[in-house]
């Protein structure tokens, strides 16, 4: 039978926020003219867009029209790269990543690289951090675009962006580069402000922050060069055509604002929780690894790596005791291959196959962790026995003593 649910997979999604929902579900059914029209019920509409983007805008300080609204991360980082690049392509065609991007950031560079462009995609250390040094070396002549995520998130290290940004500048000097960064892990746990920051373009997802599913922000700051994706209407300024959602822009302002205005004491409630699931479970299982920064990493953010056995089924044996934990991003769940992040930090092939995470939320109670480590450490136990990987292991171990013996 199982246990009632205890979601730590906040980084994959987070359920809606019951203010949210209540400020949505009149612009489902009473509320639910088209912007874009004259009449009075659609300039309701077209009011509460208007709001929502100007709430936006003061959590990101910034101007409420460099707020676009989108459907998600996925559509604000492929808007944001292709448009940029595609706008300064006559200029140069040299792109700059990193090798530990969300798929939403690399496929599409791998798009663009079929229309031409050049991508470098720069190494991380083995906590997932992005070298400065690296960063000003590839920047070359024909360089138009840097795009470096402000935090990882299968593994919550938090890159230094600000830095990196006054860096391209100031290698930039009198050309344009682009610099954007994929914020999406850190709505509600760190500051999201544009100018301190430093970057041209910034992409959000509202479920991250108990917004809802299908609604996303691309910020992009004035005179920054874009060619517009999506094609077929006027809305957005131009910048993103189709009719707005506007349920789904309403939450995601509301959304955004809540996440901000608690951010401070959310993560330091959700970082006492990991920390007191670390803990818990370093003192009960062996041979257990931390993979990410050990302290510059989001505060609700715990990805573990077990010596022999495979994350996939810990997480099987979770799920039937009702924990619902992730091996890495939602988005990649399904496929065979270890996590390119754990691979780019160089950790042992078996190991990443052997990772775990963790996200914690303030729905989360001690009671929660309490749970998770009454049942954890005997997963883990009999997944070893019954790997041949541990067989393979102790033998080792003999053979070294014996030869230490002789």
């Amino acid at each position: 039978m199982k246990h009632k649910l205890i979601y730590m997979d906040h980084a994959a999604t987070t359920a809606v926020h019951p203010k949210v929902l209540e400020a949505m579900l009149p612009y489902f059914s009473q509320i639910y003219g088209n912007p874009s029209s004259i009449y009075s019920i659609a300039q309701e509409s077209r009011k509460a867009t208007d709001e929502a983007r100007m709430i936006v805008a003061s959590v990101l300080g910034c101007k409420p029209g460099e707020v676009i609204f989108t459907s998600g991360g996925t559509e604000s980082d492929n808007a944001a790269l292709k448009g940029a690049a595609f706008a300064l392509k006559k200029e140069g065609n040299h792109i700059i990543t990193s090798a530990i991007e969300h798929h939403a950031v690399l496929h599409t560079c791998h798009y663009l690289g079929e229309f031409g462009f050049k991508v470098t995609y720069l190494p991380v250390d083995r906590f997932g951090l992005v070298s400065a040094a690296d960063l000003e070396k590839a920047i070359t002549d024909k360089t138009i675009l840097v795009s470096i995520m402000l935090a990882n998130n299968e593994i919550g290290t938090i890159e230094p962006v600000a830095e990196f940004a006054r860096l391209v500048k100031a290698k930039a000097k009198q050309r344009r580069i682009v610099f954007h960064t994929d914020a999406v892990q850190g709505a509600g746990a760190l500051d999201l402000d544009v100018n301190k920051l430093g970057v041209d373009m910034l992409s959000l997802s509202a479920h991250k922050f108990r917004g809802p599913k299908g609604a996303g922000i691309l910020y992009m700051r004035k005179g920054t060069p874009f060619v517009p994706q999506q094609a077929g209407g006027a809305q957005e300024n131009n910048r993103r055509a189709g009719t707005e959602n506007v349920p789904g822009i309403v939450g995601t302002a509301v959304a955004l604002k809540m996440a901000a205005d608690n951010r401070e004491s959310n993560s330091r409630y959700c970082q006492r929780l990991r920390d007191r699931l670390l803990e818990g479970i370093k003192s009960r299982i062996g041979e257990v690894y931390l993979n990410g920064h050990p302290t510059q990493r989001l505060p609700n953010n715990l990805n573990l790596s077990f010596q022999y056995v495979e994350g996939e089924s810990i997480l099987l044996h979770l799920d039937l005791l009702g924990i619902a934990a992730s091996s890495g991003s939602a988005c990649t769940t399904g496929s065979n291959d270890p996590s390119h992040v754990l691979v780019a930090t160089h950790l042992p092939e078996e190991l990443a196959h052997g990772s775990l995470r963790f996200t914690v939320g303030t729905d989360n109670t001690d009671e929660d962790v309490d749970y998770v480590l009454s049942v954890l450490p005997d997963i883990v136990q009999k997944l070893r026995e019954m790997s041949p990987l541990t067989s393979i292991a102790r033998q080792n171990k003999k053979g070294g003593h014996r030869a230490a013996q002789a």
